[in-house]
Parts: structure tokens; C-alpha cells; sequence
């Protein structure tokens, strides 16, 4: 929770409350090295945030980024949900600029950009059929 909130409150000078209710039934996924949390985010079961599956609040620490550490990320997040639930269709809203990013992972932008806090997200969505 500290590393969100350091990313998406601080960092994105975006003052908005980062840990709500949907976390009490989230899945959280994380990475550390040594004892420090250097990645993470959570995943919600279908129907608390979409009707899908959903993924969110992705957070990679500004020291590692550029690294591998957000692929490592997306492929345990994405081998939880599959272990979890089967392949199953999942939901992001991801900040327009990491659409590529989010592409490498068979999600397809699915809504036209609008802003949230102030800044550009698309909603995009994974198939239970992809790979």
C-alpha cells in the first residue's frame, strides 16, 4: 500500500484516496528485493469493478522501471487469475501511455481515452482465449 500510494498519490501529485473498500476482496500480487516492495498490484474477481475480472492500481518503483520487473509483473498477475479462475476475459483501465505495454499482454483498447484525475486512461480488455 505504501509503494501506490508513493506512485499515485505523491509522485502523480494526485491527491485522491488510493486504498478504498475494493481491497478487503482483492487478490494483491507484489515483488520485493531484499525486504522492499519494488512492484505490485491487485486484482479483482468479477463484478467489483467490471463484470470482468479485473487488474489494477499497477505500481513499479521508479528505480525499477525500464527494468523487467513490470513484465515479471503482468505474467504472475496474469498466471494468478488463470490459476485462480481459468482463462477468463480481464478488464484494465490503463493510463493511455501504457498502451503498448499492456498490448505485449493480448489486452485491446476498448473505450476512447477520458480522464481520470486529471490524467488520460482507455479502458482495455484481455480475452480468456488469448495466450
Amino acid at each position: 500500500m505504501a509503494l501506490r500510494t508513493s506512485i499515485f498519490v505523491v509522485e502523480q501529485n494526485c491527491p485522491y484516496q488510493d486504498i478504498d473498500d475494493k481491497d478487503l476482496t482483492a487478490f494483491h500480487v507484489y515483488g520485493k528485493i531484499d525486504q522492499n516492495v519494488i512492484a505490485v498490484c491487485r486484482i479483482l474477481p468479477a463484478g467489483i469493478s467490471y463484470a470482468e475480472i479485473s487488474i489494477g492500481r499497477v505500481a513499479v518503483s521508479m528505480e525499477y522501471r525500464g527494468t523487467n520487473v513490470a513484465n515479471d509483473l503482468m505474467h504472475q498477475t496474469i498466471h494468478f487469475i488463470e490459476n485462480q479462475w481459468g482463462k477468463k476475459d480481464i478488464r484494465i483501465s490503463a493510463q493511455q501511455h501504457l498502451t503498448t505495454f499492456y498490448n505485449r499482454f493480448g489486452f485491446v483498447q476498448v473505450s476512447e481515452m477520458y480522464l481520470e484525475d486529471d490524467i488520460p486512461h482507455v479502458e482495455m480488455l484481455r480475452t480468456g482465449k488469448n495466450e
